[in-house]
């Protein structure tokens, strides 16, 4: 089975039907999206495509970029240029197979598919019987497509994985966002494309096809059983793409299956695999085109690091440092390709392509636990192309509004359990829940500031100052918001355990504290308003008229 030439990934039409094509596929512009069985499996197959087209096809700079763009090349065309690359994309080879160790592994014990899924119950989990919600077994026979999806997939988000098991080049289940179109009627071409760099940007050596550099399973393991590390100098830039920490051998059988993860009959069957430690050690100053980093801007000496899901899970409150830059203050490296998008925003008149202000960043990643995985988190919101100085102002205003609900999400948490508790700090139990629930329900009108911020400062006449209305409309959201919080949550516990004396000096003190803090006084003085968020200007008017 070739990856690039056979019908293994299932694309979705524009009219909602699902078909097992090749990946060149990707150029029809009836094709729309991908259809994999599993959300992290959907994640992995849109940066397989990408990092294909990065590394087959990169235009040579924004002008052929555009050209593709516009009019992306014919299937048969995308096959020509693909065709040189396929004997890197064998899965099913004795050796070299597609992201599978040069070494057969045969002295090892084989062990079962199910290891290839990261969210799997590892053995200690299986003995202690406490698989509560993935219980092992559920996956006992896979078919070679999505076999070979889920080894990209473990591959590339490679968590801990017991002694000397490494993680991916860029750490244990990382972030990945990636710039889709804000249409989303636009073809799957689109949506690839927007994430692919010209090579004049991004300058590299023009990629061999049978370069170990560039696919590790092509050449000997480095092992990497007394620390010995992998650089980005000792390998080719597009490495990245296609990085193997993981020592694996798939046991292909040529027995018939029903595929326990897509259903399908096939006419093979992987069952099992074989593994084995101390296989490419990642190490040093490796940033991902597709990953957001972050960096400590007082010690400039130290690395920086991916940015991972955690239980918080992913909305606006990461949404600044996933699509703006910031080097002096917080450390924010948003991924390269979001950063690019900016760029070509910024020519895009001179380039003769309409690329929107407000286009979109799809963001995901698996929150691990060490070696557990606890949740996989996606999530889509707006992201906002500006020239430089545009950007400063918008980058200043929206963390403003991020900070009056990140201050007002704090001090709900703080007074609900003033309501609930006698003692609230020896209270036990995890009730981030409370403050989690004020970003919720105010992040679509966040993202509907985002969308009029951006018309307003691509305007003829862009505001050089918070717009005053928009500042007041986001005090009075977020306020009125944790309020009405604060009185469902503070009443929600048992009749019989409600100190009605309790809620109440509670309530008082949340609603005070709610109107002086330091940001709530900020976006009062921008947008002219009392404590109670009433404009000033309208209140002795009134008097007046009084």
């Amino acid at each position: 089975m070739n990856l690039l030439t056979s019908p293994w990934l299932p694309f979705k039409r524009r009219d909602g039907s699902q078909e097992f094509l090749p990946v060149t596929a990707m150029v029809d512009p009836d094709i729309v999206d991908l259809a994999l069985p599993r959300a992290d499996f959907q994640g992995a197959a849109y940066q397989f495509l990408v990092g294909l087209l990065q590394t087959a096809m990169a235009p040579e700079d924004k002008s052929e970029w555009v050209a593709w763009y516009q009019t992306p090349p014919s299937a048969k065309a995308c096959l020509e240029m693909l065709e040189k690359w396929a004997p890197a994309f064998v899965l099913d080879s004795d050796s070299p197979a597609f992201m599978q160790d040069r070494d057969a592994l045969a002295e090892e014990k084989a062990t079962d598919i199910a290891a290839l899924l990261i969210d799997s119950p590892g053995a200690s989990t299986v003995k202690n019987n406490t698989d509560h919600f993935v219980k092992a077994g559920r996956v006992e026979h896979l078919c070679l497509d999505c076999a070979a999806i889920a080894l990209f997939t473990l591959q590339i988000n490679a968590p801990s994985g017991g002694k000397g098991h490494r993680t991916g080049l860029r750490g244990g289940g990382p972030l990945t966002t990636l710039v889709m179109p804000a249409d989303s009627t636009r073809s799957l071409w689109h949506r690839l494309w927007l994430n692919v760099l010209d090579t004049e940007d991004w300058a590299y050596e023009r990629p061999n096809p049978s370069d170990a550099k560039v696919f590790p399973w092509l050449g000997e393991t480095k092992i990497s059983d007394k620390g010995q590390g992998t650089y980005p100098d000792d390998v080719h830039a597009l490495h990245s793409y296609w990085a193997m920490p993981r020592r694996m051998r798939l046991n292909i059988e040529s027995a018939s299956c029903e595929c326990d993860l897509c259903g399908r009959h096939s006419e093979y069957s992987v069952s099992s695999l074989r593994t084995k430690n101390y296989g490419f050690n990642y190490d040093g100053p490796w940033t991902h085109p597709l990953t957001p980093y972050r960096f400590d801007p007082k010690k400039p000496e130290q690395l920086p690091y991916s940015r991972k899901a955690q239980t918080d899970g992913l909305g606006y409150r990461h949404w600044e440092a996933l699509t703006m830059e910031d080097k002096k203050e917080k450390g924010f490296l948003p991924a390269r390709v979001v950063l690019d998008y900016a760029l070509k925003c910024d020519t895009a008149d001179d380039m003769d392509v309409a690329l929107p202000v407000v286009a979109g960043l799809w963001a995901f990643g698996y929150d691990m636990d060490n070696m557990k995985a606890r949740c996989w988190y996606g999530a889509h919101m707006p992201l906002l192309a500006l020239e430089e100085d545009a950007r400063a102002l918008a980058q200043l205003w929206l963390r403003q509004m991020i900070e009056l609900t990140d201050s007002s999400a704090r001090l709900l948490q703080a007074q609900v359990k003033e309501a609930w508790f006698s003692r609230p700090k020896d209270a036990k139990g995890d009730v981030s829940y409370i403050g989690a629930s004020l970003w919720q329900v105010t992040e679509q009108a966040f993202y509907q500031r985002v969308m009029e911020l951006g018309e307003l400062l691509r305007s003829d006449t862009p505001p050089q100052r918070f717009p005053a209305e928009m500042a007041a409309s986001w005090y009075r959201t977020v306020t009125r918001q944790a309020a009405s919080l604060f009185d469902e949550l503070a009443l929600s516990g048992p009749p019989e355990q409600l100190d009605m004396k309790r809620i109440t000096k509670a309530r008082n003190g949340f609603r005070k504290k709610l109107h002086t803090g330091r940001e709530a006084k900020d976006l009062r003085k921008i947008g002219r308003l009392d404590e109670k968020g009433q404009p000033k200007a309208s209140r002795e008017r009134q008097g007046e008229s009084a």
